[in-house]
């Protein structure tokens, strides 16, 4: 089915001004945006228009009582310009999964798919064509609702922003493992990528800042004993040859990047288990030699190298960059899918494509 998109392209581009050399993540925002609304039961005026400020009614149910879902994607580019997506509707089927969880309405992917790609073609010339660059694509979702009281909203606003983006994370980090706060219990919106679930996370963060580390490793809510995600990131652990990382049972989140890695080192023969695994487990094979590698995955990240892990006040240090064959593998992996240096056998890469609009 296709979508009515209307397009009202922006007369004043601001291409120029941004320099491709220095992009800070998450601060440089491209020309146009997608908007729909939701009334009546149904998504309707659905359109492209400049990226810019939208108003909201002091009673928008989504900043009382936390309405609010979004998503984080990319397009990357080949050496020709050409831009491609990777894996794009797996993001609107975890968009709908989160929406399901919080009493939300899900969107169609059909229409999904057509925004992004309308969206990002128009926008092209803004992904940067730095290594480990891209444009960073970010679909949300909020109530709008005008009323105070505690149930769903009969009304939503959805949109989709992009931006030019450099790493996330340009060189290997730390983690604090906690022991105090948690991230989410079974039965809560663990899984579900709502906005609740960062702002909760940020107050533990910034006190593992102020101890020298860069992000949270959280632990389970009951015994604080198994190992669950890293605050931005699913986490992978390397111990004795074998690829560890937590199962998905309702308390983390289900990375795309996350599922994409297992399948790349299952078809590339890797021992991989996905299981619990306890900070006990991390610290025994820490001491005797067999922790190898750890590294965190994500959209924004991609992968991440962990250099040492803090648990109850004693710091781990991971064996150097030039052993890490397996992150390093799955790294240079998913980035030469990405800039089609590296065949795509698995119909991952969607090239992106114009749609019509009116």
């Amino acid at each position: 089915m296709k979508y009515n998109i209307q397009l009202n392209k922006t007369t004043n581009s601001r291409l120029s001004q941004v320099d491709f050399d220095n992009i800070p993540f998450g601060k440089v925002f491209s020309d146009h945006m997608f908007v729909a609304e939701y009334k009546d039961g149904a998504w309707s005026d659905m359109r492209i228009e400049p990226f810019g400020y939208f108003e909201v009614h002091p009673a928008c149910l989504a900043l009382h009582y936390g309405q609010a879902i979004f998503e984080g994607m990319k397009a990357s580019a080949d050496a020709d310009g050409n831009a491609y997506f990777l894996r794009p509707e797996k993001h609107v089927e975890r968009l709908n999964r989160s929406a399901e969880r919080l009493c939300m309405p899900t969107f169609p992917e059909e229409a999904f798919l057509q925004a992004i790609h309308t969206l990002v073609d128009l926008d092209k010339e803004w992904i940067p064509k730095a290594k480990g660059s891209a444009l960073y694509i970010r679909p949300y979702m909020f109530a709008d609702g005008e009323f105070l009281g505690v149930r769903a909203s009969d009304s939503y606003k959805f949109i989709i922003f992009t931006g030019p983006v450099g790493p996330y994370y340009p060189k290997p980090v730390s983690l604090y493992a906690e022991t105090e706060y948690i991230r989410a219990a079974e039965g809560g919106i663990g899984e579900a990528k709502a906005a609740g679930n960062y702002s909760a996370s940020l107050l533990p963060a910034r006190k593992a800042n102020e101890k020298g580390y860069d992000q949270i490793l959280w632990l389970d809510a009951k015994e604080f004993k198994y190992i669950q995600e890293v605050g931005t990131m699913n986490i992978f652990f390397v111990i004795d040859g074998k690829v560890i990382t937590p199962h998905a049972g309702g308390t983390i989140l289900r990375g795309i990047t996350r599922e994409t890695i297992l399948m790349l080192l299952e078809k590339h023969g890797y021992d991989i288990e996905v299981r619990p695994i306890t900070i006990d487990e991390v610290v025994e094979a820490h001491k005797n030699g067999t922790l190898q590698e750890c590294f965190g995955t994500g959209t924004a990240a991609v992968v991440a190298h962990v250099h040492l892990i803090s648990y109850q006040g004693e710091d781990m240090e991971l064996p150097a960059m030039e052993t890490r064959k397996i992150g390093t593998f799955i790294k240079d992996t998913i980035d030469g899918l990405r800039n089609r240096t590296i065949e795509d056998t698995e119909g991952w890469i969607v090239p992106v494509k114009a749609f019509e609009t009116v």
